[in-house]
């Protein structure tokens, strides 16, 4: 029998990148998966894709009322993933523009949270949640300061939560650099030379992939001993070399 097989996975932001990567793995491991999306489209063409027993659900993760609606009418579940992001509150701290950076929040933050509060009187007692943040919480790239006070503020929620929502399993994976459709917005021959310049720069020499995520995030929520951890997906970029 499969890891997952009988229970519920809900991916909050699955239709594409490191959410759609997660709700497959999920699918292939047994479990009935649920991914939301605001394109009604996009949902449909990612449960094609995912396959298993998928559904796909048209929600905007930044109003709370369709949120608790969507949960209420779901009922239980088992796991919650919630990988709902967004690019806004980048850009270099001197010309910062204040209002992307609380965009930012209301785009990242404060949707994994509320998210969470929607989702817990439908959650499994003993289940899990894992959040997903970024690597720049805990970096130290220019430009990157608003983008590190979005992740850094739900990193540094994931150990209280774990120990007041025992036996609730609350986890979150910081990935690094990940090849997704996140990174559209830039044109393609500046986005190469920057993909090969981090690979040479990574102990594992190369960007992540999507599916690299989502097998952490896996492991988080099938490891039933894992609980208050932000585990870092990142190839390693965060090690000392030495050079």
């Amino acid at each position: 029998m499969s890891t997952f097989t009988g229970q519920r996975v809900v991916v909050l932001g699955g239709s594409s990148g490191i959410g759609e990567a997660t709700a497959a793995g999920f699918a292939a491991d047994g479990a009935e998966v649920v991914i939301t999306g605001r394109d009604r489209q996009r949902l449909d063409e990612a449960v094609a894709r995912i396959g298993g027993s998928t559904r796909g659900f048209a929600v905007d993760a930044m109003d709370r009322a369709a949120v608790t609606a969507f949960f209420a009418e779901l009922g239980t579940l088992d796991h919650l993933v919630v990988a709902v992001s967004g690019s806004a509150g980048a850009g270099a701290f001197a010309g910062l523009d204040l209002a992307e950076l609380a965009n930012g929040f209301d785009r990242k933050f404060w949707p994994q949270v509320s998210s969470l509060q929607a989702a817990l009187p439908h959650l499994r007692k003993d289940g899990s949640v894992t959040f997903i943040t970024a690597g720049s919480s805990r970096a130290a790239f220019p430009g990157t300061a608003g983008l590190a006070a979005i992740n850094g503020a739900l990193d540094a929620m994931v150990p209280p939560l774990a120990v007041e929502l025992a036996p609730l399993r609350v986890n979150a994976v910081s990935p690094g650099v990940i090849d997704t459709p996140w990174w559209d917005r830039v044109p393609a021959e500046q986005r190469k030379q920057l993909f090969d310049g981090l690979a040479a720069a990574t102990p594992v020499g190369r960007v992540g992939r999507p599916e690299d995520v989502a097998q952490a995030i896996h492991l988080l929520a099938a490891n039933t001993f894992l609980t208050g951890v932000v585990l870092d997906c990142n190839g390693g970029t965060n090690l000392p070399t030495g050079r």
